[in-house]
């Protein structure tokens, strides 16, 4: 009987309730090194959302252009 007692008792699964230590960031030792990276990290965003702005901005002035033929067509057809 005692033997079977301690075949249960290793066949428990062990587990965590508290997943915060998997989740958390490690502790940080150099504020001014990650204070650097977010900085390049956000100048890094901030110059490709300006690329990607000016690419949206010529193909609406493109679209523009298109729109401004067709009702000048358009207008052309009713006279």
């Amino acid at each position: 009987m005692l033997s079977q007692v301690s075949k249960r008792a290793f066949s428990v699964r062990a587990f965590s309730t508290s997943r915060v230590s998997l989740t958390a960031p490690p502790p940080s030792g150099n504020n001014s090194f990650n204070d650097r990276e977010k900085a390049q990290e956000g100048a890094y965003i901030k110059k490709h959302e300006a690329e990607q702005l000016a690419k949206l901005r010529e193909e609406l002035a493109k679209q523009k252009e298109s729109l401004n033929k067709l009702e000048d067509q358009i207008k052309d057809i009713k006279n």
